[in-house]
This record gives structure tokens, C-alpha cells and sequence, in this order.
């Protein structure tokens, strides 16, 4: 039997030999890769109200789970001003993204309901909804017909329970939308939920960046989740539901019962990010700008943009892929390629992210300097 040592090294030389193996990588050069979309990571007004905060006495970390101790103050006046600004009757607070869909998809959905994924879900979405006890259904990328049709068979079959439709509102590594007008009347016919992960529409799309799931804020049968860490700058995710589900989270999801609280000083900025977006829209015009600007020079070079900040530039080839990262990155572009199993095999790409962390002079030199690396890349 091979050594402990041996079964590890092994399995990171086979990633090498596919030209897997992650490793990190400082910052360096402009930024065509981060998820700060509106370039509020480094804000002034987030720095200056963490600042005032602390001056104020705000403790740096909670101390302890939610329900014992690490109840802050700051934790209940964000979720109180997210639940009005995003319209909806209660909200939850949690340290990630990730942790607040694996909490939601775990939990909510009841043994008996059906949960229906869109197959490129993000991967705290399906380690959420493995965890659940709803019989689980893949459906087809942005098919709302494969939606309907997994939920007839369910209910052809016997199924009693409840289905919810599991979609994010913009997909992280395509940048494409989701068909959500198709999708809630679907789940309004079946007496059903749906579950919309705003990660990448938060602060970017919809009235005062509240997100493509706005047409739908304070409807009962829709749970919306908004990442923190993307546009808002800061870190956490907030899940907008009722309060009944709400209450139930607190209950029974043992992602937030046995997780020590965020900190509260992220709760701060969390709330100072949601003011900019209000009383900022020139952020949110200035990168609707960009992706304009992207997409006149993308369709003038031959490949099709997505309409959204997030481009994808496909390669296929592992290997190729990161050497055309690397050549960009030379050139002063932080741009980064993403390979199997993040995206289907054969789809490696390059993934590159419109913020206001470069200008349009910096888009369009990247673009051109993409063309050309791209044009030399030895087949």
C-alpha cells in the first residue's frame, strides 16, 4: 500500500500532467480578473466607515456563533437595511457566499420536495443541494423547458412535495443570464420555489444594483442570495427571504448555528457598500459603459460577448490556455485561465472580468494584445 505521502503526491503529478494543478498567484497588473466590479474593494467611503466604526468601539470579530454570543448589533442593522433595500421580508447574514448557499440548499428544501439545478450551478450550490434531502434534478443550461419538464415527470411519478428551481441570475464562468421571467412562472404554476444566486447581478443590474431578481423582491416562493465579496467590496452573502424561512435557517442550518458570526466591522461595510449603490449610480454606469465598449470591439473580432461583465474567451486546450494567460500576464493583464473540473471538460478559457479597476483605454489594449497572443499561440 502506498505510503500517505505517496497517494497525495501522486494525485497533484497527475493534475500536473493535465495541466490542472492550481497554485496562487500574487496581484499583478491590471485587473481583468477580480470580481470588485464596481471598485469598491478599495473604497474611500468603506474604509472611512470600518474606520469610524472602530473609533466607535465595534469589536473585530463576534466572539461566538450568532445564537450564543456573537449577536452583534451591526449583524441585525444589515440585515434590517438589506431587508429594505432589497424589498424583501427578512434577511440573513452570513461569513461567504459559498457557506450561505450551501446553508440555503441544505436546509430549506424538505425531504419529499424536488430540487431542480441548472447543470452549471456554482459548486457551493451542488455541495448545498447534495447535502439537502430533496430528490435532486439536472436540468439543461438556461432551459426552461428541461426545467418544466423535470418538474411533470416528478409529479407523473408521485411526488408530493414542493419544487425549487436552483439558477444563478448571471453564471460565473460564461457571463450568460438566466431566463428568470420563464423560470417564476414556472415555479408559480407548480407551486414551487425559486432560488436565485445574484453573486455576479448584485450592485450591476436592476434598480440601485438590487439585482436581475428585482421584478420578484417580496414574493414569498422566491429566495434570493447576494454575495458581498463581488460588487459590494466587502465579504459575506445575505440571503433575502421570508421570515418564516428565515427563522427556519436560524433553527435548523447547521452552517449558521455551529459557524462563528462574520465580523461585525464587515457588517459595516456591507451596509456602506449598499449605500453607494444607491446614492452612486455613475459606478454601476461607467461598467455598463465598459461592457458596451466590449462588446463593439469582441463582435468586430469575431467572438461573441455575453452582454455582461464577465466575458469568457474559449480555448478548449488546457495547456493552451495557460500559456495565453501567461502571455497576457507578461504583458501587464491580470487575466487567468480556468480549466477542468471548474468548467466542463474541453471548455478551458480564459475568464475575463470588466471592473472599474481599469479604464477603457486598458480594455482596448487588452483586447488588442488578445488578438494578437492569440493569433501567435503555436496550435
Amino acid at each position: 500500500m502506498p505510503s500517505v505521502d505517496e497517494r497525495y503526491r501522486s494525485a497533484l503529478d497527475a493534475l500536473t500532467r493535465d495541466a490542472r494543478l492550481r497554485s496562487l498567484h500574487p496581484r499583478q497588473g491590471i485587473d481583468f480578473v477580480s470580481n470588485d466590479y464596481l471598485a469598491l474593494a478599495e473604497s474611500p467611503r468603506l474604509r472611512q466607515a470600518v474606520i469610524a466604526a472602530i473609533d466607535a468601539g465595534t469589536p473585530i470579530g463576534a466572539g461566538g456563533s450568532r445564537l450564543l454570543r456573537g449577536n452583534c448589533a451591526e449583524h441585525e442593522q444589515l440585515e434590517a437595511q438589506a431587508a429594505a433595500f432589497f424589498k424583501a421580508e427578512s434577511a440573513l447574514y452570513f461569513g461567504a457566499g459559498y457557506s450561505a448557499n450551501f446553508a440555503a440548499l441544505s436546509t430549506l428544501p424538505q425531504r419529499g420536495d424536488l430540487l431542480v439545478m441548472d447543470e452549471l450551478s456554482h459548486a457551493s450550490m451542488r455541495e448545498g443541494a447534495k447535502a439537502s434531502r430533496a430528490e435532486i434534478v439536472e436540468s439543461h443550461h438556461n432551459n426552461s423547458d428541461a426545467v418544466e419538464d423535470a418538474i411533470r415527470a416528478y409529479r407523473a411519478n408521485g411526488g408530493k412535495g414542493r419544487p425549487w428551481i436552483a439558477v444563478e441570475s448571471i453564471y460565473s464562468m460564461d457571463g450568460d443570464i438566466a431566463p428568470l421571467d420563464e423560470l417564476m412562472q414556472i415555479a408559480d404554476r407548480h407551486d414551487g420555489f425559486l432560488y436565485i444566486d445574484e453573486a455576479h447581478a448584485t450592485g450591476v443590474f436592476g434598480p440601485d444594483g438590487r439585482g436581475l431578481s428585482a421584478p420578484f423582491e417580496g414574493r414569498a416562493n422566491v429566495v434570493a442570495v447576494h454575495t458581498c465579496g463581488k460588487a459590494l467590496g466587502a465579504s459575506g452573502a445575505l440571503v433575502l427571504t421570508t421570515k418564516l424561512l428565515r427563522d427556519f435557517l436560524v433553527n435548523r442550518s447547521r452552517p449558521f448555528i455551529f459557524a462563528t458570526a462574520p465580523s461585525p466591522l464587515m457588517a459595516v461595510a456591507v451596509g456602506e457598500a449598499l449605500n453607494i449603490l444607491r446614492e452612486e449610480p455613475e459606478r454601476r454606469e461607467r461598467l455598463h459603459d465598459l461592457i458596451a465598449l466590449a462588446g463593439r470591439i469582441i463582435g468586430a473580432q469575431g467572438w461573441t460577448p455575453s452582454g455582461t461583465q464577465i466575458i469568457p474567451y474559449l480555448v478548449g486546450h488546457n495547456d493552451r490556455t495557460m500559456a495565453l494567460a501567461s502571455a497576457l500576464q507578461r504583458r501587464g493583464f491580470d487575466i487567468r485561465g480556468i480549466r477542468p473540473p471548474t468548467v466542463p471538460a474541453g471548455t478551458a478559457r480564459l475568464r475575463i472580468s470588466l471592473t472599474l479597476n481599469a479604464s477603457a483605454d486598458d480594455l482596448q489594449s487588452m483586447l488588442a494584445a488578445l488578438a494578437e497572443e492569440a493569433h501567435t499561440l503555436p496550435a
